[in-house]
């Protein structure tokens, strides 16, 4: 009876790990959610590389906890929320993404209250989502940083029937990531998925310029150079290019790049978008992986 039940246990194990992969055996799109303070905010870090997964068939949603109505150094409130919203929007066009969602909550205020938690935690079971990608809890910015703890406390919780339970439950946990950030306090960021994204560079140049109030306006404006963009729109994009895309890869991420395309063709990339594996979530395999990121090694 011993024997039978040890049996029986293991089975279930091995059956519970089965079902908690990825579905490698068919060709059935995977959920993938990015969850962050501000619209742009994802843009910035991982547009391309979104525009790569909607293009080889994931289901992509973009969804901001704020409506940005605080970022801007003349306009506010909700006539700058609706501004964000339409560029967040146009900016989801141009990815190619299918959807990009901008929550009601006020800029500068994000706090990681439980009712916010519940909506993110209804979010990921709404999208069905085998992919939830979020920002770091260390970060300058206060929306930033507890963005990334309200995804973090939702990341086991989403399987909890009782925890938001007018929206059922995930039968599986989905796989976490964060996305890039430059910040080494309490600990740097881990490159240890890193896409090369040059064939898509100009389409996250192009969601990057949709956000119009903010790649324009509000960021120059703190950078103290607002002065030197141009009026002309063609110029815009290039300086645009300029002041976001043109900045060197670190030899952390060229090193993540040759682990996935090998040395030879990691030196071809001038521009890459890396993503660290939560601790939180489950733990994906390397096949996962690859078809998390199925642009990784061509």
């Amino acid at each position: 009876m011993k024997q039978i039940l040890i049996t029986t246990l293991l089975l279930f194990i091995a059956a519970s790990t089965v079902k908690a992969q990825i579905n490698t055996s068919d060709d059935t799109p995977l959920r993938v959610i990015a969850i962050f303070a501000h619209p742009d905010d994802a843009d910035s870090k991982m547009g391309a590389t979104a525009a790569m997964m909607a293009e080889m068939g994931h289901e992509v949603k973009f969804l901001s906890l704020t409506n940005g109505d605080a970022g801007h150094q003349e306009k506010g409130g909700g006539a700058l929320a609706r501004i964000r919203r339409a560029e967040a929007e146009e900016a989801g066009e141009r990815l190619g993404i299918e959807e990009y969602e901008v929550f009601d909550n006020h800029d500068a205020e994000l706090l990681p209250d439980l009712h916010i938690r519940m909506d993110v935690i209804r979010a990921i079971r709404e999208w069905n989502a085998d992919v939830v990608l979020g920002l770091r809890p260390n970060d300058y910015h206060p929306d930033h940083r507890n963005a990334g703890k309200l995804v973090i406390d939702a990341s086991y919780m989403v399987i909890v029937p009782n925890v938001a339970p007018d929206t059922p439950p995930l039968p599986n946990n989905p796989v976490f990531f964060y996305m890039q950030d430059r910040f080494s306090k309490p600990n740097p960021f881990s490159h240890d998925v890193v896409v090369g994204i040059d064939s898509h560079i100009e389409t996250k140049l192009a969601g990057l310029d949709a956000h119009t109030s903010q790649m324009y306006e509000w960021l120059p404006w703190t950078n103290q150079s607002l002065d030197e963009v141009p009026e002309d729109p063609d110029e815009r994009v290039e300086w645009l290019r300029q002041r976001w895309i043109g900045r060197e890869m670190s030899d952390e991420q060229r090193a993540g790049l040759e682990k996935w395309y090998g040395s030879e063709r990691a030196s071809e990339f001038k521009y890459a978008e890396s993503f660290e594996i939560a601790e939180y979530g489950r733990y994906p395999s390397e096949e996962e992986l690859k078809m998390i990121f199925p642009m990784l090694g061509n």
